[in-house]
């Protein structure tokens, strides 16, 4: 009871706490708001994100992770406190271990970054995973044998691809293009098509709703308030299914060319693997309608989207820690 164990999925939208034995506690924001006037933590997570948009000057809520790494140090650290300290309740004793994930492209400064903020927020120890390993792993993908495995997860800031095989990383590129870029993009091309500006909430909700990788045969549509930019009005009107696949395209290119660079830099025998196993997608972008689809076209592997993709890489993060011997390899190769 007194040895707890957290593993962390610290992304850059949304951070999941998972505890073994317990499985997911926390689903929270990436999001901290703080106040300007005394620098003060004023909320975090959901709480936070309620606020983007609507704060006053003397309060800004903020994401400090960019593109999977930390771009606000003290914003990280007093945002790792928060999540560590409501997923083990009030009063503590003792400090857990910690386990978080990170892209595999990460730098040994944004390593070791990770690491520093960790402990500083009241981890015991600290260690790092890499994101498509954990998520393997909490896609029920045996890593360890000797085959390959090909594991794309899409997430807020990146998406993660890799060929895993003998629980090491053989292929891998990371993207910095997830679902915050497709977010944006569907606010430029409503700003360029319909004169109107949308906030970061609503091209959300658009992407979620109706949003689709390729073009769907039954059209869905929505309807959405902004502000008119020419009148400066508030002002309503009615987006459709196709115009979010049309916004999106240029950054689903980059995923496919992604996807493409890994396989074409993976060894024929694990090449046939992958051909013959498909690719498993994870990450809460890969929830977006008929992306299996449109990869199993670009690329000619079958793509196929993993149980609770969303939950991929915090419950690897939380198996790898419980079964920290047997993870060890995966865990400390490419330091």
């Amino acid at each position: 009871m007194w040895n707890k164990k957290l593993g962390i999925d610290l992304g850059t939208t949304y951070s999941l706490v998972y505890i073994p034995g317990r499985g997911i506690v926390i689903n929270e924001p990436s999001v901290v708001a703080i106040s300007l006037l005394d620098k003060r933590v004023m909320a975090v997570g959901e709480e936070a994100k309620e606020m983007i948009g609507r704060t006053p000057e003397s309060i800004v809520a903020s994401r400090p992770l960019k593109d999977g790494v930390i771009a606000d140090y003290k914003t990280t650290e007093a945002m790792l406190r928060y999540f560590i300290n409501k997923a083990l309740g009030g009063v503590r004793f003792f400090h857990p271990e910690v386990m978080i994930a990170v892209p595999a492209g990460i730098t040994s400064t944004e390593r070791r970054a990770v690491i520093d903020a960790t402990i500083q927020a009241g981890a015991k120890a600290a260690y790092i995973i890499k994101e498509p390993i954990a998520a393997a792993i909490g896609a029920n993908i045996p890593i360890g044998s000797a085959s390959g495995h090909m594991i794309v997860d899409i997430g807020g800031g990146t998406s993660e691809v890799a060929v895993i095989s003998l629980g090491g990383i053989v292929a891998n590129t990371s993207a910095r293009v997830g679902g915050n870029k497709l977010d944006t993009a569907i606010q430029e091309f409503t700003r360029k098509k319909y004169g109107l500006a949308i906030g970061d909430r609503t091209a959300e909700d658009l992407k979620i709703t109706i949003g689709s990788a390729l073009t769907l045969e039954e059209k869905m549509s929505m309807d959405v308030r902004g502000r008119d930019i020419v009148q400066g009005l508030p002002k309503t009107l009615t987006v459709t299914s196709d115009d979010v696949t049309e916004a999106i395209q240029d950054e689903l290119a980059a995923i496919i060319q992604a996807v493409k660079s890994v396989l074409q830099e993976t060894p024929p025998e694990l090449s046939a693997d992958v051909m013959d196993k498909g690719m498993v997608l994870s990450g809460g972008s890969s929830l977006l309608r008929n992306i299996d689809n449109l990869l199993t076209q670009a690329t000619g592997v079958p793509a196929y989207v993993a149980d609770e993709p969303l939950l991929c890489v915090a419950k690897g993060t939380g198996i790898a820690l419980e079964n920290l011997d047997s993870y060890k390899r995966s865990i400390l190769a490419g330091k």
